[in-house]
């Protein structure tokens, strides 16, 4: 096996409040046959797909083993099937493992989230905490990201005029995407008036409730002209887990983003992002992570956050040009979706948004409660 996996090609959705008129199956099959014509694959035993990962979880789809209603309409019938619950970017993690060990010479990556079915996203997050000490409390990544952006705000100088430009920014961004959920433009006023949800975050600091699928097809290096001309190609990767209990970390630090750039970082060979890489995409599901995961990533100096943003960096870096999370992402699938913006802009298909001369792109993803999980990666055309 060759030593890079490439990404040979996507599909997904358009992103959705509430996909009444379909089920995840049909927003699924939509992607799958989209990645059959593009590519011809097969699922012959021999050259063709023989294993499958797929995103999704049982809470949001409100049944155990969320995997069951999908392997049909992913073709896993008879063949390998592994599910990802976690941050959908770990999905690309999983499949670049699997070619690159050899283990197999391409994978179809699919996933998929209806958050319009849940009654609340906080109950869903609630889950997420110890049952003995911190669910009992009512903790959920809100009332914890609140908390988190309290102490981000204080240590690097972020405002909550800030805080609405962010989200102005995020909405108008959005427009020059397709595929993006459709939310009608706002200005930084009528954002500092909208109501707390849990201070200092307002309602339109946080992401919208979202339906979404998409679907991707990775291959090995020998093979990648079989399906495609132009292959973008994951150089690196890189994941950690934080502390569990928020007593136990440092609740302002990003430690663990840190940790996983570095090691992104170094398996692509990259010394500096700010020189070496063309655009970034982060996944701020509340406005305040922008510029927080913008120092975890090194795009900032630690406690700059305030600064940068008064002197324009998201726009100087190329960050978030299609909307980011907080336009509307599925909370689950927000890294793939991150992904899929760094594939439309290496290819150089993104549009009205296109980054000029990307050649190098950098996909961030967060989840659990104060961004206890980060991973990172780095794709080159």
């Amino acid at each position: 096996m060759g030593k890079k996996v490439a990404i040979c090609a996507i599909a997904q959705v358009k992103h959705d409040p509430d996909y009444v008129s379909m089920r995840f199956q049909n927003m699924l099959i939509e992607c799958f046959e989209s990645i059959i014509k593009q590519t011809g694959v097969t699922f012959d035993m021999e050259k063709g797909i023989r294993n499958i990962v797929t995103c999704s979880d049982d809470v949001f789809d409100a049944r155990t083993i969320s995997d069951n209603g999908v392997t049909d309409v992913v073709g896993a019938h008879f063949r390998g099937e592994e599910k990802i619950a976690q941050e959908s970017i770990n999905g690309l993690g999983y499949a670049m493992a699997s070619i690159l060990s050899g283990h197999d010479d391409m994978i179809l990556y699919m996933g998929h989230c209806k958050e319009s079915q849940a009654e609340s996203r906080l109950m869903c997050t609630n889950l997420a905490f110890d049952p003995f000490y911190c669910r009992p409390l009512g903790m959920d990544f809100l009332n914890v990201d609140a908390i988190q952006a309290r102490a981000y705000m204080e240590k690097s100088g972020v405002t909550d005029e800030q805080l609405a430009k962010i989200v102005a920014r995020s909405r108008k961004n959005a427009q020059k995407d397709p595929y993006a959920r459709v939310n009608r433009l706002v200005d930084a006023k009528e954002v500092m008036k909208s109501p707390m949800l849990a201070d200092p975050i307002r309602e339109m600091h946080y992401y919208p409730v979202t339906d979404w699928a998409y679907g991707m097809l990775l291959c090995c290096e020998e093979r990648v002209k079989e399906f495609t001309e132009k292959p973008v190609w994951i150089t690196g990767y890189g994941s950690c887990m934080d502390a569990y209990f928020l007593g136990d970390k440092d609740i302002a630090s990003n430690r663990a983003l840190v940790s996983a750039t570095d090691r992104a970082c170094r398996m692509a060979d990259i010394s500096d992002i700010r020189k070496n890489i063309n655009l970034f995409e982060l996944s701020d599901h509340a406005a305040y992570q922008l510029p927080m995961w913008a120092e975890g990533v090194g795009l900032v100096d630690e406690g700059k956050g305030g600064a940068w943003l008064e002197e324009g960096g998201p726009d100087r870096f190329n960050v978030n040009c299609a909307g980011g999370h907080l336009n509307g992402n599925p909370l689950l699938l927000g890294g793939a979706a991150r992904a899929i913006e760094c594939f439309l802009q290496l290819r150089g298909e993104a549009g009205e948004r296109q980054v000029k001369g990307a050649k190098r792109a950098l996909a961030q993803a967060a989840y659990g409660g104060a961004g206890q999980h980060q991973a990172v990666v780095i794709m080159e055309s």
